[in-house]
């Protein structure tokens, strides 16, 4: 593991650890985390902990084409209950998904700090929320960074059942029209790979990347 910032650059991805952990450092400054997303590099981290930065191996990544709709979501989807949004509501969102409790974790990796870093990414374009919203109050959403034409999946977060694979269900559609190559779910769930999303070994996933990275930024709002 390296401080990347001490030269302002981050190391080799050959250098990351097994568990995926490549550098540690102290800044979510937004030239650094554009660096980061372009090399297929992400912060997850702690409150109190420096910012840490995973490129893990293998990699979870749903390709648009292969989003699977299940029959729940697909008889929700048909229901039509929710009016769906984008980049309307991005500090609410990714405030909702800060409180999200999830299984063997204490506190949020969503920090203040991580918070405030990515509403000054939607301010300039690079982050992007989609809301779900039901007589006028969010009940579901998700946000990420988009670079070319990939998709860097953070988080979501759901108030009522399966409202978050609507909002997935709507960004799919938004890559497929887009001509999206990839959205990268980062780390491998079994909620994810229900959805269609899959691992594929890192060498792969940054071959896809640089790709990816040729197409223009659709830069927002969306």
């Amino acid at each position: 593991m390296s401080n990347v910032f001490d030269r302002r650059y981050f190391p080799e991805i050959t250098l990351a650890g097994e568990d995926g952990l490549l550098a540690a450092g102290d800044s979510l400054d937004i030239p650094v985390l554009l660096e980061a997303y372009s090399k297929g590099i992400f912060p997850w981290y702690a409150e109190g902990s420096p910012v840490l930065w995973w490129s893990p191996d293998p990699r979870m990544v749903l390709f648009p084409d292969k989003f699977k709709v299940s029959k729940s979501l697909d008889q929700i989807l048909r229901k039509g209950d929710f009016e769906i949004s984008m980049d309307s509501r991005f500090p609410d969102v990714i405030r909702q998904c800060s409180k999200v409790h999830r299984p063997g974790q204490d506190g949020t990796w969503i920090t203040e700090d991580m918070i405030n870093a990515y509403i000054l990414l939607h301010e300039e374009g690079y982050a992007h929320s989609v809301e779900v919203i039901a007589e006028g109050e969010l009940v579901g959403g998700l946000y990420g960074v988009s670079l070319g034409g990939a998709f860097f999946g953070e988080s979501m977060f759901h108030l009522r059942r399966d409202v978050s694979k609507v909002a997935l269900y709507h960004l799919v559609d938004f890559a497929r029209r887009n001509n999206f190559s990839l959205i990268d779910a980062q780390q491998s769930t079994t909620h994810m790979k229900s959805l269609g999303a899959e691992e594929i070994p890192r060498d792969r996933f940054l071959d896809l990347l640089q790709q990816a990275l040729s197409k223009t930024t659709l830069l927002g709002p969306w």
